[in-house]
């Protein structure tokens, strides 16, 4: 029994020594931040975020890990994305933190406290319609922040605070105050005797400058500190207020960034990191023409479907100063700038030596197995092949299952198949009512439905949209989803719906799917100023596997475009469709010759049969097996 036990933790050790050599081998930079440094579906949105190409700028080894997601303020970067980061953060890492954004909520107030304000005095309606995100530059920003940079410090990482990205908000020839994250032109204070409004301070006074606020965290906390805020601005400022909103940003306000812009900034923080000597072997700064990503894989769909994916033309310092870049694609890819032409070569003229221009290409697949190609990009004497990959899959074999909430009275679900529904739920929002006498609904034609269809309508808790939302409130949402029956994964081919505004035409909203509760996410549709009465028809066709004990959740994120009450978004026809399978976390082990004969946890406790996680396993021929269940 000594013998067996002692092979067992030696196997033990070996797992341990394996992933120990594992970790020591990862180098990496997670980014923590909000919408503008968030990761974005490219065939989703043209928004991008800054953090989706840092990565681009690293070298021998080191890899990014990009956490940023919209919405989010220093509070909900600690409780939400550092919680989730630092289960994959090691000594010797390095954590980049940036949040200002989402902190000026409230005009510069708290939003814990507010809220917990009104409820001293009774006032429960404004209680209940409190953005809880917003933070006080002075105090509990920098505390939220502090708290990241002490417990990354204490599992051995390195981090960096960066100052918030600006908003291009242009007076003149310059970025203006609050541009700069700086609310001391007009800010609200949350005193004993009340709220004070429309507050202001000199320009030399940086009570309710945030960015100045991080950096002297920064200083108090010993770490480095990047100027992005100071050094976006000069960026903006030299294209002026017209060509920076044409070329750097998504064309949807002055906040969030295209493919351009996020890459600019990217490359930006990486120049300021190296300048200070932080990570200098590990950060390259190309002078020449690269593509991003160097590889086309374009991962797996099912036959028939067609792939999009995003490369972006890097060049810097080009020579000659002008010039032209040449894309050419083999048989089966097409390329191109605006995805509404497409075609298999495409010319892009820089000047000034510099080129940052992103093409798009897609494959559809037409046969089973692989689809390869080449895409060619070529510059006066350069030349860059970037191989393309493409995957068909077949769903067969299995039982269908489909979930559908037709939400048209009420929020029961039709199950077909072996699966389990997940129950509508609501954070921050309500079910208003399933009709409106007065709604002239039009539905896209080939759908054949007509104005008395009925559509259920949601409101926020309140039902006061506030002013200044632009992004995701990560309290509000509307949630529904599906699980695999015991012994059972699911095997995901559709999720649809039908999604609208009602009341007016500033509705906005994103819809995503998660299978790890939304510690990550896909998005599957973005719109902002949806058209009233209008439903847009949302599906996504994921290659998807739910495995058993996980559940595939999806979600409504709505905002308004502007102050605003009783406007609703009206939602329908939700499909999760795909096929049930047998389950494959078990492991066949016994043989002809081999027979198990006893089962182990990881802390040596027999087992009768084997349980949930890692078993080790003796065989009949003494031999030692590790399997996972």
């Amino acid at each position: 029994m000594r013998q067996t036990l002692h092979r067992i933790l030696l196997a033990l050790l070996a797992i341990v020594t394996m992933g120990a050599l594992q970790v020591q081998a990862a180098k990496k930079v997670h980014t923590l931040g909000d919408s503008t440094m968030a990761p974005y579906d490219e065939s989703a949105t043209v928004t991008r975020g800054w953090g989706m190409y840092f990565g681009n700028f690293l070298t021998n080894g080191w890899m990014s890990i990009n956490y940023a997601k919209g919405g989010r303020d220093s509070r909900g970067g600690y409780e939400e994305l550092w919680q989730t980061a630092k289960k994959n953060v090691t000594a010797g890492d390095y954590v980049i933190i940036t949040f200002g954004h989402n902190d000026e909520k409230n005009s510069g107030m708290d939003g814990y406290e507010l809220k917990a304000y009104y409820e001293s005095i009774g006032e429960t309606a404004k209680a209940a319609a409190v953005d809880l995100r917003g933070t006080v530059p002075s105090t509990t920003y920098k505390e939220w922040l502090g708290k990241i940079v002490d417990e990354a410090k204490a599992l051995g990482a390195t981090p960096i605070i960066c100052s918030p990205v600006c908003r291009s908000y242009f007076d003149g020839s310059k970025i203006r105050r609050n541009g700069r994250h700086d609310l001391g032109d007009s800010f609200s204070v949350l005193t004993s005797g009340g709220i004070k409004e429309k507050q202001s301070v000199p320009a030399d006074d940086h009570t309710m400058d945030y960015a100045y606020h991080s950096q002297k965290l920064a200083e108090e906390k010993g770490i480095s500190f990047i100027d992005l805020t100071t050094s976006t601005a000069k960026l903006y400022e030299s294209y002026g207020d017209a060509k920076c909103h044409e070329y750097l940003f998504d064309g949807e306000g002055s906040t969030h960034f295209n493919t351009t812009g996020a890459v600019l900034v990217a490359r930006e923080c990486a120049r300021l990191m190296k300048a200070q000597g932080i990570l200098t072997d590990a950060i390259t700064l190309p002078t020449d023409l690269t593509v991003a990503p160097s590889t086309g894989d374009f991962g797996e769909a099912y036959k028939g479907q067609t792939l999009q994916k995003e490369f972006t033309l890097n060049g810097f310092g080009l020579s000659p100063e002008t010039g032209t870049v040449s894309v050419t694609a083999t048989d089966g890819i097409v390329l191109s700038f605006d995805k509404k032409e497409w075609q298999t070569t495409l010319s892009a003229d820089y000047s000034g030596s510099t080129l940052v221009k992103t093409f798009y290409a897609q494959v559809t697949l037409t046969t089973d197995g692989e689809t390869t190609g080449t895409i060619t990009v070529r510059q006066d004497d350069k030349t860059i092949e970037i191989p393309v990959k493409a995957t068909a899959v077949t769903l067969e074999g299995g039982t269908e299952v489909k979930a559908y909430w037709r939400l048209e009275k009420d929020d029961a679900c039709e199950l077909t198949g072996p699966a389990t529904p997940i129950a509508q739920t609501f954070q921050g929002m309500y079910v208003q009512r399933y009709s409106n006498p007065n709604a002239k609904t039009v539905w896209p034609e080939w759908t054949g439905y007509d104005a008395s269809r009925k559509m259920q309508r949601d409101l926020l808790t309140g039902d006061a949209w506030p002013a200044d939302e632009i992004d995701d409130n990560p309290e509000r949402y509307i949630q529904w989803g599906i699980k695999p029956a015991v012994g059972t994964e699911l095997k995901i081919d559709q999720i649809s719906l039908f999604a609208s505004g009602c009341g007016g035409n500033g509705m906005c909203c994103h819809i995503y799917y998660s299978t790890d509760n939304f510690e990550t996410r896909t998005t599957i549709f973005e719109m902002k100023s949806m058209p009233a009465n209008n439903p847009q028809y949302v599906e996504a066709k994921p290659v998807l596997t739910v495995k058993e004990g996980q559940e595939l959740l999806v979600r409504v994120y709505p905002w308004y475009n502007g102050a605003a009450s009783g406007k609703t978004i009206c939602l329908s026809d939700l499909t999760i469709h795909g096929m049930a399978v047998t389950a494959t976390g078990i492991s066949q082990v016994s043989t002809d010759s081999t027979m198990t004969t006893a089962f182990f946890t990881v802390d040596g406790r027999q087992h009768a049969q084997m349980q949930r996680g890692l078993n080790i396993v003796r065989m009949s021929d003494g031999s030692i097996k590790k399997l996972i269940y």
